[in-house]
C-alpha cells in the first residue's frame, strides 16, 4: 500500500503503527520523527512561519481565509509522482491542512479511485478511535488495538491518581498570544483528566479568541503556553509579547511563579499518539506533589518572563 498522509498527526500514527516503509509523501508541516523528511512533500503555504511574528502569522490566517483562499497548495507534479492508493486527511479546521475538498479535487491528477481518509477528532477517544481507524484501513488493525491500550492505561493512570485532590487548581491554556486564543477540543478534557479545571477553554469545540479582560476576571493559578505548531524554544520566544500586557503583572499565576512554556506541536495541538504525553505533563504542572517525572523531557518548562 501507498500512503500519502496530509496531516502530522496521521503521519505520527502511521510511523507508530510501522508503516513507514508504506509511507510516500506527507504535508510540509510533517516533521516527526525527523526521518519523515525523506518523503515526498505534497502541499506548501505562502508565508514562512519560522520567520514571522504570532501577530504576522493571525493576520496571514485571517485575510486569507477572509478572502475565500485555500492556506495549503498541494503539488500535482509531487502527487502524481507519489501515486498514493491512501490519502489521510482531516475536514476539522482548515488552518491544519488542505480543506478535504480541495484533496479531492486534486487527485483528478490520479487514474483510477483512491481511498480518502478524513479523521477529525475532538476529544482524547476519537484521538484513539482514529488510530484505530488507520490501523483497519492499512490492515494493521491488532497492532493499534495493542498501541490504543496501551495509551489507555496511561490516561487511566493519571485519571485514578488525580480522583482524589483536595483542590483543582483553575487553568487556562493558550493556543494563541498575539492575539490570545483559549484552547479547545480535547485540552479542556486534558486539564480535568490532570486534576485542572478550564473555564475559558472550549471543550470539544474550536479554539476560541479571549480578550485581556476576561482573562483578568478568570484570574487562574496557572497559565499553560501552548501555541499550535511552537515547540518548546519557539512557545519561550513567542511568549516575551504576554508582559506587555498591563494585565499580566497583576495575575495570579505570573506573581506565583506558575507560568509553564509547553511544547504544543509535539505534544498538544496534533492529535496524534503523543497527545499522552501532554497529558502526562499536564499532570505534573498541576499536581507536581502527586506527579513526577513522568512527562516527556521535551514537554514543557517553567517560564519566568521579566516583568
Amino acid at each position: 500500500m501507498r500512503i500519502a498522509s496530509l496531516l502530522p498527526s496521521a503521519t505520527e500514527i502511521v510511523y507508530e503503527l510501522g508503516l513507514e516503509d508504506d509511507l510516500v509523501a506527507v504535508s510540509h508541516d510533517c516533521d516527526y520523527p525527523p526521518e519523515v523528511a525523506k518523503k515526498i512533500q505534497l502541499t506548501k503555504i505562502d508565508i514562512d512561519p519560522t520567520r514571522s511574528t504570532s501577530q504576522q502569522i493571525n493576520q496571514w490566517v485571517t485575510s486569507t481565509v477572509h478572502a475565500g483562499s485555500s492556506l495549503y497548495h498541494i503539488d500535482p507534479t509531487n502527487l502524481a509522482r507519489a501515486n498514493p492508493d491512501l490519502i489521510l486527511t482531516q475536514e476539522l479546521c482548515e488552518v491544519c491542512a488542505p480543506a478535504f475538498s480541495e484533496v479531492k479535487e486534486a487527485c483528478r491528477v490520479l487514474n483510477g479511485g483512491r481511498k480518502i481518509i478524513s479523521l477529525e477528532p475532538t476529544s482524547l477517544d476519537q484521538i484513539l478511535e482514529n488510530i484505530l481507524t488507520v490501523g483497519e484501513a492499512t490492515g494493521r488493525l491488532p497492532e493499534a488495538r495493542g498501541r490504543v491500550a496501551a495509551l489507555q492505561e496511561r490516561i487511566e493512570r493519571i485519571k485514578t491518581a488525580a480522583r482524589g485532590v483536595e483542590h483543582r487548581p483553575e487553568v487556562l491554556c493558550l493556543e494563541w498570544f498575539d492575539p490570545l486564543y483559549a484552547a479547545g477540543h480535547w485540552v479542556p478534557e486534558m486539564v480535568n483528566i490532570a486534576g485542572g479545571i478550564d473555564k475559558l477553554g472550549r471543550l470539544h469545540q474550536f479554539s476560541e479568541r479571549i480578550e485581556w479582560k476576561q482573562v483578568s476576571e478568570y484570574d487562574p493559578e496557572l497559565i499553560v503556553l501552548m501555541p499550535c505548531g511552537f515547540n518548546l524554544e519557539r512557545t519561550i520566544s513567542e511568549s516575551e509579547v504576554l508582559k506587555f500586557s498591563p494585565a499580566w503583572a497583576k495575575l495570579k499565576a505570573a506573581k506565583n511563579g506558575r507560568v509553564y512554556a509547553a511544547n504544543g506541536s509535539a505534544y498538544f495541538n496534533r492529535p496524534g499518539p503523543r497527545i499522552i504525553g501532554g497529558l502526562e505533563a499536564l499532570a505534573e504542572m498541576i499536581h507536581p506533589e502527586i506527579f513526577t517525572s513522568i512527562a516527556p523531557k521535551d514537554s514543557y518548562s517553567k517560564l519566568e518572563l521579566s516583568l
